[in-house]
């Protein structure tokens, strides 16, 4: 049953050097605060796993706490590469990285297989491609009942998994609107699961279409931080902080400025920062 915790708690007892972790979040509702908590605690040799790596994994990747990232698709929301993760690939700096990389429809349908209990996942994918030639993982069967050629992937089933929601009541039961990406799934197939919440609630009495419940006995541990999303938006909170997108490409370029920047603002910060950073895209939202 979950847990309500501070997020420095939770992510001392939930998050382990060598664990494979997933921060999901689809452009919507990414855990950036449980990201920077991470960094703050200095958690080594993890393997991180995300559909859509942004910012956060750009982060972590230059902090030297990534030893093999599983993903599909790599890059700055609308503005450009990753140049951390680049730098770690192309130079091994602040250390080597190795790559497990498929289709966004690999990792759904190998989320989905998690979240099941299956060993892998099985689809119609990958046809005509050549991404299995540097991605071991990707193997194909065939249909016992129409002798098909389909593709298949290893279940991901990570040790912890982190995703931020609008609300938790106050027995645990966490409420996601909006795009809800793969973040259900994630949760369904991780062992441990933080979520950190904009809010608490006695229930949930305005619901509205496109929404999910987990229920309490799927989450270890709630936090709440207001705000913990940001710069990415939380649907009927606050906006997306597109200046801060573009703002982080010149940051990431430089490697002294990428270590400048990630000491004032992350290492010197805690989780009660993030409600200031987004009082002005409230208004916008």
């Amino acid at each position: 049953m979950a847990t309500f915790m501070p997020l420095p708690r939770a992510i001392s007892e939930n998050l382990k050097r060598g664990d494979s972790a997933a921060f999901e979040g689809f452009t919507h509702l990414i855990p950036t605060a449980a990201a920077h908590e991470a960094i703050r605690q200095g958690v080594r040799e993890l393997t991180l796993i995300r559909m859509t790596p942004d910012l956060i994994y750009d982060q972590m990747v230059g902090m030297g706490m990534v030893s093999k990232m599983i993903f599909s698709y790599a890059g700055n929301p609308g503005v450009g590469l990753l140049r951390r993760v680049r730098d770690a690939v192309e130079n091994g700096w602040p250390r080597p990285l190795e790559l497990e990389e498929h289709s966004h429809a690999a990792m759904a349908n190998a989320y989905e297989a998690g979240a099941a209990g299956l060993p892998f996942a099985v689809f119609r994918g990958y046809r005509g491609a050549e991404l299995a030639r540097v991605t071991p993982t990707i193997k194909s069967v065939t249909c016992p009942f129409t002798g098909e050629v389909l593709a298949a992937v290893p279940a991901i089933r990570p040790d912890v998994t982190f995703i931020h929601a609008q609300k938790a009541d106050k027995k645990g039961n966490v409420l996601v609107e909006g795009i809800t990406g793969v973040q259900k799934e994630a949760v369904l197939a991780a062992t441990r699961s933080v979520v950190t919440v904009e809010e608490v609630v006695d229930d949930f009495d305005d619901l509205h279409p496109n929404l999910c419940i987990l229920p309490a006995w799927t989450v270890t541990a709630i936090s709440v931080v207001p705000g913990g999303a940001h710069p990415s938006y939380v649907h009927g909170r606050y906006v997306r902080d597109n200046a801060a997108y573009v703002e982080w490409d010149e940051i990431a370029a430089d490697r002294d400025r990428f270590r400048k920047w990630m000491q004032e603002n992350v290492i010197e910060k805690s989780p009660g920062d993030f409600a200031d950073r987004v009082a002005h895209l409230r208004k916008a939202a």
